[in-house]
Protein backbone atom coordinates (compact mmCIF):
# COMPACT_ATOMS: atom_id res chain seq x y z
CA UNK A 1 0.00 0.00 0.00
CA UNK A 2 2.52 2.58 -1.18
CA UNK A 3 1.67 6.24 -1.71
CA UNK A 4 0.71 7.14 -5.27
CA UNK A 5 1.76 10.15 -7.34
CA UNK A 6 -1.65 11.64 -6.52
CA UNK A 7 -0.97 11.23 -2.78
CA UNK A 8 2.37 13.00 -3.09
CA UNK A 9 0.78 15.79 -5.10
CA UNK A 10 -1.96 16.29 -2.50
CA UNK A 11 0.56 16.43 0.35
CA UNK A 12 2.60 19.02 -1.48
CA UNK A 13 -0.51 21.13 -2.10
CA UNK A 14 -1.38 21.23 1.61
CA UNK A 15 2.13 21.77 2.95
CA UNK A 16 2.21 24.73 5.33
CA UNK A 17 -1.33 25.82 4.50
CA UNK A 18 -3.16 25.08 7.77
CA UNK A 19 -3.60 28.73 8.74
CA UNK A 20 -4.87 29.66 5.27
CA UNK A 21 -7.28 26.72 5.37
CA UNK A 22 -8.51 27.64 8.84
CA UNK A 23 -9.33 31.15 7.64
CA UNK A 24 -11.16 30.08 4.50
CA UNK A 25 -12.59 26.62 3.80
CA UNK A 26 -12.37 25.02 7.27
CA UNK A 27 -15.81 26.33 8.21
CA UNK A 28 -17.28 24.80 5.04
CA UNK A 29 -15.84 21.39 5.91
CA UNK A 30 -16.96 21.66 9.53
CA UNK A 31 -20.69 21.56 8.83
CA UNK A 32 -21.16 17.74 8.63
CA UNK A 33 -19.04 17.03 11.74
CA UNK A 34 -21.96 16.33 14.04
CA UNK A 35 -23.74 14.11 11.53
CA UNK A 36 -20.48 12.26 10.88
CA UNK A 37 -20.12 11.42 14.57
CA UNK A 38 -23.78 10.44 14.79
CA UNK A 39 -23.27 8.04 11.88
CA UNK A 40 -20.25 6.52 13.60
CA UNK A 41 -22.42 5.92 16.70
CA UNK A 42 -19.68 7.20 19.00
CA UNK A 43 -20.62 7.02 22.67
CA UNK A 44 -19.02 8.22 25.90
CA UNK A 45 -15.84 6.28 26.52
CA UNK A 46 -15.50 4.95 22.97
CA UNK A 47 -12.10 5.10 21.30
CA UNK A 48 -12.40 7.09 18.08
CA UNK A 49 -9.91 7.56 15.24
CA UNK A 50 -10.24 10.84 13.33
CA UNK A 51 -8.23 10.47 10.12
CA UNK A 52 -7.28 13.66 8.31
CA UNK A 53 -8.24 15.75 11.31
CA UNK A 54 -7.11 19.00 9.71
CA UNK A 55 -7.48 21.74 12.30
CA UNK A 56 -9.26 19.35 14.67
CA UNK A 57 -12.93 20.20 14.12
CA UNK A 58 -14.29 16.65 14.35
CA UNK A 59 -11.83 15.69 17.07
CA UNK A 60 -12.92 18.62 19.25
CA UNK A 61 -16.59 17.71 18.91
CA UNK A 62 -15.88 14.05 19.64
CA UNK A 63 -13.95 14.96 22.79
CA UNK A 64 -16.87 17.13 23.89
CA UNK A 65 -19.10 14.06 23.50
CA UNK A 66 -16.86 12.10 25.86
CA UNK A 67 -14.98 9.94 23.36
CA UNK A 68 -11.31 9.12 23.64
CA UNK A 69 -9.91 10.57 20.44
CA UNK A 70 -6.82 9.81 18.41
CA UNK A 71 -6.52 12.43 15.65
CA UNK A 72 -4.08 12.01 12.78
CA UNK A 73 -3.10 14.00 9.72
CA UNK A 74 -0.43 13.88 7.03
CA UNK A 75 0.30 17.63 7.23
CA UNK A 76 2.47 18.94 10.12
CA UNK A 77 0.97 22.45 10.06
CA UNK A 78 -2.51 20.94 10.54
CA UNK A 79 -1.26 18.86 13.46
CA UNK A 80 0.16 21.95 15.14
CA UNK A 81 -3.21 23.71 15.04
CA UNK A 82 -5.10 20.56 16.07
CA UNK A 83 -2.87 20.04 19.13
CA UNK A 84 -3.57 23.59 20.30
CA UNK A 85 -7.28 23.34 19.60
CA UNK A 86 -7.89 19.86 21.05
CA UNK A 87 -5.50 19.25 23.95
CA UNK A 88 -7.65 16.34 25.14
CA UNK A 89 -6.98 14.37 21.94
CA UNK A 90 -3.93 12.30 21.12
CA UNK A 91 -2.69 14.03 17.96
CA UNK A 92 -0.07 12.41 15.76
CA UNK A 93 1.26 12.18 12.23
CA UNK A 94 -0.13 9.38 10.06
CA UNK A 95 -1.01 8.91 6.41
CA UNK A 96 -3.45 6.74 4.53
CA UNK A 97 -3.34 4.06 3.25
CA UNK A 98 -1.02 2.86 6.02
CA UNK A 99 -1.91 3.73 9.62
CA UNK A 100 0.42 2.99 12.57
CA UNK A 101 -2.17 1.12 14.61
CA UNK A 102 -2.87 -2.52 15.35
CA UNK A 103 -5.97 -4.30 14.14
CA UNK A 104 -9.17 -3.68 16.10
CA UNK A 105 -7.66 -0.67 17.92
CA UNK A 106 -10.75 1.57 17.74
CA UNK A 107 -14.49 1.48 18.26
CA UNK A 108 -15.01 3.78 15.28
CA UNK A 109 -13.16 5.74 12.61
CA UNK A 110 -14.26 8.90 10.82
CA UNK A 111 -12.82 10.65 7.78
CA UNK A 112 -14.20 14.07 6.93
CA UNK A 113 -13.51 15.03 3.28
CA UNK A 114 -10.36 12.91 3.17
CA UNK A 115 -11.24 10.23 0.61
CA UNK A 116 -11.35 13.04 -1.98
CA UNK A 117 -7.61 13.47 -1.39
CA UNK A 118 -6.20 9.93 -1.54
CA UNK A 119 -4.81 8.11 -4.55
CA UNK A 120 -6.24 4.70 -3.65
CA UNK A 121 -9.68 5.11 -2.06
CA UNK A 122 -10.28 1.36 -1.72
CA UNK A 123 -7.01 0.83 0.13
CA UNK A 124 -7.87 3.75 2.42
CA UNK A 125 -11.26 2.31 3.37
CA UNK A 126 -9.79 -1.15 3.89
CA UNK A 127 -7.23 0.34 6.24
CA UNK A 128 -9.99 2.00 8.25
CA UNK A 129 -11.77 -1.34 8.44
CA UNK A 130 -8.56 -3.00 9.64
CA UNK A 131 -8.07 -0.71 12.63
CA UNK A 132 -11.72 -0.74 13.78
CA UNK A 133 -12.98 -3.66 15.88
CA UNK A 134 -15.74 -5.99 14.65
CA UNK A 135 -19.07 -4.32 15.29
CA UNK A 136 -17.48 -0.87 15.17
CA UNK A 137 -18.37 1.83 12.69
CA UNK A 138 -16.69 3.71 9.85
CA UNK A 139 -18.13 7.01 8.59
CA UNK A 140 -16.88 9.16 5.72
CA UNK A 141 -17.83 12.34 3.91
CA UNK A 142 -16.88 13.40 0.38
CA UNK A 143 -17.81 16.16 -2.01
CA UNK A 144 -20.17 14.80 -4.67
CA UNK A 145 -20.04 15.00 -8.44
CA UNK A 146 -21.58 16.90 -10.13
CA UNK A 147 -20.27 19.58 -7.81
CA UNK A 148 -22.78 21.56 -5.75
CA UNK A 149 -23.36 25.26 -6.51
CA UNK A 150 -20.79 26.56 -4.01
CA UNK A 151 -18.01 24.69 -5.79
CA UNK A 152 -19.41 25.23 -9.29
CA UNK A 153 -19.29 28.96 -8.65
CA UNK A 154 -15.49 28.98 -8.84
CA UNK A 155 -15.58 27.13 -12.16
CA UNK A 156 -17.98 29.74 -13.51
CA UNK A 157 -15.76 32.56 -12.26
CA UNK A 158 -12.58 31.13 -13.77
CA UNK A 159 -14.31 30.49 -17.10
CA UNK A 160 -15.69 34.03 -17.22
CA UNK A 161 -12.23 35.46 -16.50
CA UNK A 162 -10.57 33.34 -19.18
CA UNK A 163 -8.30 31.61 -16.68
CA UNK A 164 -6.18 28.81 -18.11
CA UNK A 165 -6.55 25.43 -16.40
CA UNK A 166 -3.52 23.31 -15.51
CA UNK A 167 -3.25 20.20 -17.67
CA UNK A 168 -0.38 18.52 -15.82
CA UNK A 169 -2.10 17.51 -12.59
CA UNK A 170 -1.84 13.97 -11.22
CA UNK A 171 -5.19 12.25 -10.95
CA UNK A 172 -6.49 9.14 -9.27
CA UNK A 173 -5.78 6.24 -11.59
CA UNK A 174 -8.99 5.14 -13.40
CA UNK A 175 -8.74 1.62 -12.03
CA UNK A 176 -8.61 3.01 -8.47
CA UNK A 177 -11.23 5.74 -8.79
CA UNK A 178 -14.94 5.52 -8.03
CA UNK A 179 -18.05 7.54 -8.99
CA UNK A 180 -18.47 10.43 -6.56
CA UNK A 181 -22.17 9.66 -6.15
CA UNK A 182 -24.22 8.07 -3.39
CA UNK A 183 -24.15 4.70 -5.16
CA UNK A 184 -20.48 5.03 -5.98
CA UNK A 185 -19.46 5.79 -2.41
CA UNK A 186 -21.74 3.09 -1.00
CA UNK A 187 -20.28 0.50 -3.37
CA UNK A 188 -16.76 1.53 -2.40
CA UNK A 189 -17.50 0.78 1.25
CA UNK A 190 -19.14 -2.55 0.38
CA UNK A 191 -16.27 -3.63 -1.84
CA UNK A 192 -13.86 -2.76 0.96
CA UNK A 193 -15.62 -5.37 3.10
CA UNK A 194 -17.89 -3.20 5.23
CA UNK A 195 -21.49 -4.12 6.03
CA UNK A 196 -24.81 -2.35 6.60
CA UNK A 197 -23.77 0.49 4.33
CA UNK A 198 -25.91 3.61 4.18
CA UNK A 199 -25.35 6.92 2.41
CA UNK A 200 -27.14 10.25 2.77
CA UNK A 201 -26.84 13.56 0.96
CA UNK A 202 -26.46 16.49 3.34
CA UNK A 203 -27.38 19.93 1.98
CA UNK A 204 -26.90 23.34 3.55
CA UNK A 205 -26.21 26.99 2.83
CA UNK A 206 -22.66 27.83 3.73
CA UNK A 207 -22.62 31.35 5.18
CA UNK A 208 -19.28 33.07 4.99
CA UNK A 209 -17.59 36.41 4.58
CA UNK A 210 -16.84 37.15 0.89
CA UNK A 211 -13.17 37.74 1.67
CA UNK A 212 -12.89 34.37 3.40
CA UNK A 213 -14.33 32.61 0.34
CA UNK A 214 -11.91 34.50 -1.89
CA UNK A 215 -8.93 33.86 0.38
CA UNK A 216 -9.09 30.07 0.03
CA UNK A 217 -8.07 29.95 -3.65
CA UNK A 218 -6.07 33.18 -3.31
CA UNK A 219 -3.87 31.39 -0.76
CA UNK A 220 -3.49 28.24 -2.82
CA UNK A 221 -6.08 26.08 -1.05
CA UNK A 222 -7.36 23.10 -3.02
CA UNK A 223 -7.63 22.64 -6.77
CA UNK A 224 -9.08 26.13 -7.20
CA UNK A 225 -6.03 27.50 -5.41
CA UNK A 226 -3.74 25.81 -7.90
CA UNK A 227 -5.69 27.34 -10.77
CA UNK A 228 -5.30 30.76 -9.17
CA UNK A 229 -1.56 30.30 -8.65
CA UNK A 230 -1.03 29.47 -12.33
CA UNK A 231 -2.53 32.79 -13.53
CA UNK A 232 -0.84 36.05 -14.43
CA UNK A 233 -1.47 39.15 -12.32
CA UNK A 234 -3.75 40.56 -15.04
CA UNK A 235 -5.80 37.36 -15.11
CA UNK A 236 -6.13 37.35 -11.32
CA UNK A 237 -7.47 40.90 -11.58
CA UNK A 238 -10.08 39.65 -14.04
CA UNK A 239 -10.89 36.74 -11.73
CA UNK A 240 -11.51 39.22 -8.92
CA UNK A 241 -13.87 41.25 -11.10
CA UNK A 242 -15.81 38.13 -12.05
CA UNK A 243 -15.80 37.02 -8.43
CA UNK A 244 -17.59 40.21 -7.39
CA UNK A 245 -20.08 39.87 -10.23
CA UNK A 246 -20.94 36.20 -9.73
CA UNK A 247 -21.11 36.23 -5.93
CA UNK A 248 -23.48 39.20 -5.86
CA UNK A 249 -26.53 36.94 -6.23
CA UNK A 250 -25.51 35.00 -3.10
CA UNK A 251 -25.01 37.98 -0.79
CA UNK A 252 -27.40 38.46 2.11
CA UNK A 253 -28.54 41.82 3.41
CA UNK A 254 -25.59 41.78 5.80
CA UNK A 255 -23.14 41.33 2.93
CA UNK A 256 -22.26 37.73 3.77
CA UNK A 257 -22.49 34.93 1.24
CA UNK A 258 -25.07 32.14 1.48
CA UNK A 259 -23.74 29.41 -0.81
CA UNK A 260 -25.81 26.26 -1.46
CA UNK A 261 -23.66 23.17 -1.08
CA UNK A 262 -23.88 19.45 -0.40
CA UNK A 263 -21.87 16.48 0.81
CA UNK A 264 -22.24 12.73 0.78
CA UNK A 265 -22.07 10.97 4.17
CA UNK A 266 -21.68 7.20 4.14
CA UNK A 267 -21.36 4.91 7.11
CA UNK A 268 -21.04 1.18 7.67
CA UNK A 269 -20.25 -1.52 10.19
CA UNK A 270 -17.15 -3.66 10.49
CA UNK A 271 -18.16 -7.32 10.31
Amino acid sequence: MAATAFDEYERSRWAGRATAYQGSFAALCAYPAGALLDASEVEVGDRLLDVGTGTGTVAALACARGAGVVAVDAEPSMLELARRRVPAAEVQHAELPRLPFAEDSFDAAVVNFVINHVGDPMAAIRELRRVVRPGGRVAVTIWPYPAPPAQQLWTTIFDAAGAERPTDLPRVAPDRDFPRTSDGLSNLLRQAGLADVGCDTITWNHRTDPESWWNGPANGIGSFGLVMQRQTADTIDRVRVQYELHTAAYRDADGRLALPTAALLASASVS
